[in-house]
């Protein structure tokens, strides 16, 4: 494969101590080139920009664990492949996505559903994947089900919603709060139930298989009341509270189980990332996106440290080179 001129950032660190320089870059085999369009910053990189893992490149180096772009050349795509760019080490142990174009593992590189965009997909990556663990690895929904998904307007719960249906859900069901806003969940729910100021759950909501349970707090045992016996709460989030009362007569009297989601002891299996942009495609779900230009990617690490969980921050690296 032919060498390729490209602008990156590279790191002289710990620190922000961040350059754009004209590197060439080559695929070698089992790699791929990829033309760069868009990059999260996460709070992986600017770990890895501290110098805080063990297994990390020693600087200089390229950050950047996720992007998105197309494919220039390689063995296993064919030029031209609208491509998400995840895993295999990018970022940490090897050269990364913040640049114009990158050389990655093609294990790392996963094709892009059509009717996702580069920004949609790579703003939703990490609560996509998330989801993903916790309705089909945790959860084990299944064809037929119903399911509750908790604080539904949120990007996670709308995910979680999107990743339940792909699963086959029969009828997926919005938990929300009393006047919040709920345009974001027409044509993704079959039902909205409302959840009031002490966290009680309205009577309308019916028998469950399982919760998918994004806040936590009083909301879980509420729900617990309404999951048939056998059936499972999915726990992933807390942001209604760190603690819930459980009925313990609810629990084993319908064998009720209560399961975690830990994504920092989970490993993404190969085909997951795959998996998902398939899963959250058909939802024409948009994250909300801080867009900043490679230039500036102090403001995008500032934006990252100051944002909120449903915010997410990418560089723009159309402009480089």
């Amino acid at each position: 494969m032919s060498a390729r001129q490209g602008t990156v950032l590279r790191c002289y660190g710990p620190g922000r101590q961040l350059k754009a320089e004209e590197i060439e870059l080559i695929a070698g085999p089992g790699e791929s080139l990829v033309e760069i369009e868009v990059a999260s910053v996460t709070t992986l990189d600017r770990t890895v920009l501290a110098g805080k893992l063990a297994q990390q490149m020693q600087p200089p180096f390229v950050p950047g664990s996720e992007g998105a772009g197309v494919v220039l050349s390689s063995e296993t795509f064919a030029a031209g492949t609208r491509v998400v760019i995840r895993g295999g080490g990018v970022g940490v142990s090897r050269p990364g996505t913040w640049g114009r174009l990158a050389v990655v593992p093609d294990g790392s590189v996963h094709p892009l559903p059509d009717g996702l965009d580069a920004a949609a997909a790579v703003g939703m990556l990490a609560p996509a994947l998330t989801a993903h663990s916790a309705v089909r690895r945790v959860g084990q929904i299944v064809e037929g089900e119903t399911v509750v998904v908790t604080g539904a307007t949120g990007l996670l719960g709308r995910l979680c919603v999107a990743v339940a249906r792909s699963a086959g859900a029969a009828k997926v069901i919005g938990l929300a709060r009393a006047g919040e806003y709920v345009e974001v969940l027409t044509g993704l729910v079959d039902q909205i139930v409302r959840v009031d100021e002490l966290g009680q759950v309205g009577r309308e909501l019916p028998w469950c298989d399982a919760a998918i349970d994004t806040v936590g707090g009083p909301v879980t045992s509420g729900v617990m009341s309404h999951i048939t016996p056998g059936g499972r709460v999915v726990v992933l989030g807390y942001t209604a509270g760190e603690f819930a009362t459980l009925d313990l007569h609810q629990l084993i009297g319908r064998d009720l189980r209560v399961l975690p989601v830990n994504m920092q002891r989970t490993s993404i299996e190969p085909g997951t990332v795959a998996q998902v942009l398939a899963d959250i495609a058909p939802a024409d779900l948009r994250p909300n996106v801080d867009l900043v230009p490679a230039p500036h990617v102090e403001e995008a690490l500032d934006l990252l440290a100051g944002g909120n969980s449903d915010r997410r921050v990418l560089l723009d690296l159309t402009p480089l080179g």
